[in-house]
């Protein structure tokens, strides 16, 4: 790994100055540019926001104004003025103008003694002003004086000629800085003079080695790698001094070259870090994929009690390699195969599950632990690497969804209104399992039509937990990060706080509205004769019921089929109702499914439509 990212940070360098460089980058970088003043600058200094600081040397930064006044150079933390400069000589003035009567902000100007840029002061013109503070002893008569009164400390200010005079101001004072003036040689400091002298400023010089070879060369000068480097018009490479006597067509050529070389190195580098990345991302998902198998193994380990374990040759065989579909839904598909035994079994190949194998640990956890004749029986599974599958009982006459969506249908025959009516107290007497009789509250969260299946007598079973909450009895309400379930069939509450706590009630409302599905045969949206618009079944049965008109659902309805029809439809609104308080728990549910219609009073109505017309695919937070 360590040599992996070694090899990106070359790679990175030798693109960064390859890019850099192509058709003299650099070098175009580093033309002259006008400061305030109309003056060219170039090397050793440099023109901030203008000019890359490898255009000058480190510290020599102008700050450039163009509104007539002066340039500003910061030497040791000072700024100065700019008020000549002349790159012919080498040479420019320099003013340090105080920002108060008390020039404490005076700094002394130190140059690194290896640099190649030295300040030198013109002999005859230059002296020192020195500005003393924190002096421990009284300064000699034969020191030249003058006691600045409105500073904190007091600061003297002595004019000095020799560096024995600045040695002998270093032994009596703490802080000692020197600040460069120009002055005729006769004429002395006197009074406060100070800054009318420090106004006039001083001039500085510098030197460059290798730049006049550099520019003589057709180069520019500039400061790469802490050295100084020739900066060339037409190569990829930084030297002391440029070939001299290209040619433009060579420069052409080399230019091109370059821009080939360039892009080839360009397109490698993305695709090393194409590559790099994808191998990253493998790694990463692998090694989830390590750790969630390993969580699903503990987790069967643990639970060894609840089905029997098959491996994917075992499965294979069971299904004839999968020769006989049953169905398909968005987990995967369902298969039907033979045991050794001769039973025959369903077997749900998981493919589609989430990263964290959460379906298939709710399946097994929440069917494993359920033993009741309308929960379907859990009869094995098999967790094999990225092969997964749930083994269920065979239920001959598939899901409850193909018997009432589909009128026309021959099977809707075998479904009269009392079958209706003992499927429905099925489902609901599943349901009261889950919610009270089970050691652990289970909530399936996906009630509808599909997750019925219907065994050979046509007794409803409960399949389908993938999305169920297991929870303790004693807490009446759960929490959950996101929606789960179908579009059409969950709780207000489920898709918004706003409504009430998620609970046991959230499965009795997914229960209510399969209820009314069940008597209107089709689905709650688009029901009645007349489909030019939208009817909301809910809305449209109420109306009926509340004006306890004919109900006109099936033709030949007896009386007493007729009183079934509507005591379904009651306690299906009762189930629906937008507040959770206001529903019966799934027990009172079926007390009232088995009770006389009389007896039913009439639920508000619900106010809420189902979200429209999605009633796919399930929602899993």
């Amino acid at each position: 790994m360590s040599q992996m990212k070694h090899s990106i940070r070359l790679l990175y360098i030798f693109l960064v100055l390859f890019i850099g460089s192509v058709s003299g980058s650099l070098y175009e970088d580093c033309a002259p540019q006008h400061c305030g003043n109309d003056i060219n600058i170039s090397y050793p200094f440099f023109v901030g926001g203008l000019q890359r600081s490898y255009c000058g040397y480190p510290g020599f930064e102008l700050q450039c104004n163009f509104n007539g006044l002066p340039s500003v150079l910061n030497i040791s933390g000072t700024n100065y003025s700019v008020n000549d400069i002349n790159f012919q000589q080498k040479s420019m003035r320099l003013v340090h103008a105080p920002t108060s009567t008390c020039p404490l902000d005076i700094r002394n100007i130190t140059l690194d003694s290896d640099s190649q840029l030295v300040g030198v002061f013109p002999a005859g013109l230059t002296s020192e002003l020195i500005f003393l503070t924190e002096c421990s002893k009284e300064v000699p008569n034969n020191m030249t004086e003058f006691r600045i009164g409105s500073c904190d400390p007091d600061v003297m200010l002595v004019m000095l000629g020799d560096d024995e005079h600045l040695e002998m101001a270093k032994e009596l004072c703490t802080n000692v800085v020197v600040a460069p003036v120009e002055v005729p040689g006769d004429q002395v400091v006197v009074g406060g003079n100070y800054t009318e002298v420090m106004k006039r400023g001083f001039t500085m010089s510098w030197s460059a080695p290798g730049c006049n070879q550099c520019e003589q060369s057709g180069g520019r000068c500039g400061w790469i790698d802490s050295q100084f480097r020739c900066l060339c018009p037409s190569s990829i490479d930084v030297k002391d001094t440029c070939p001299v006597g290209d040619t433009s067509k060579k420069q052409g050529r080399t230019n091109k070259k370059q821009v080939i070389l360039v892009t080839a190195l360009c397109v490698g580098f993305v695709i090393i870090l194409v590559v790099i990345i994808l191998c990253f991302l493998w790694k990463l998902k692998q090694r989830r994929k390590t750790k969630n198998s390993s969580n699903v193994e503990n987790f069967l380990k643990n639970h060894e009690f609840l089905a029997k374990r098959y491996s994917y040759l075992q499965v294979k065989k069971m299904t004839s390699s999968f020769q006989v579909k049953l169905g398909q839904g968005g987990f995967g598909c369902v298969y039907r195969g033979v045991l050794s035994n001769g039973n025959l079994v369903a077997v749900k190949i998981l493919n589609k599950l989430k990263g964290n194998n959460e379906d298939f640990i709710n399946e097994v956890a929440s069917v494993g632990k359920t033993s009741h004749v309308n929960i379907v029986s859990l009869v094995g599974f098999c967790f094999e690497g990225n092969k997964k599958a749930l083994i269920y009982e065979f239920m001959p006459n598939g899901s409850l969804e193909k018997f009432i969506y589909n009128q026309a249908s021959s099977s809707i025959n075998q479904l009269g209104w009392e079958k209706l009516h003992e499927i429905a107290i099925g489902i609901a007497r599943g349901l009261e399992y889950l919610h009270i009789g089970c050691n652990t509250r289970i909530l399936h969260f996906d009630i509808k039509p599909h997750n019925i299946l219907l065994d050979q007598d046509f007794s409803p079973k409960i399949s389908d937990f993938g999305l169920a909450k297991l929870f303790p009895k004693q807490r009446s309400m759960i929490s959950m990060s996101r929606m789960r379930g179908t579009p059409g069939y969950i709780a207000p509450e489920v898709y918004s706080r706003n409504f009430g706590q998620v609970s046991h009630k959230s499965d009795v409302y997914s229960y209510g509205m399969m209820i009314l599905e069940m008597v209107g045969g089709k689905k709650n949206i688009e029901v009645g004769d007349n489909h030019t618009s939208e009817i909301y079944f809910p809305h449209w049965i109420y109306k009926k019921i509340e004006l306890d008109e004919e109900l006109g659902l099936r033709s030949n309805s007896s009386d007493k089929e007729n009183e079934m029809a509507r005591t379904m439809i009651i306690v299906g609104l009762w189930c629906i109702q937008t507040n959770p308080l206001n529903r019966p728990t799934i027990t009172k549910a079926i007390e009232m499914l088995e009770g006389d219609l009389e007896s039913l009073e009439i639920p508000p109505k619900p106010y809420l439509s189902s979200p429209s017309k999605l009633v796919g695919s399930s929602l899993t937070d």
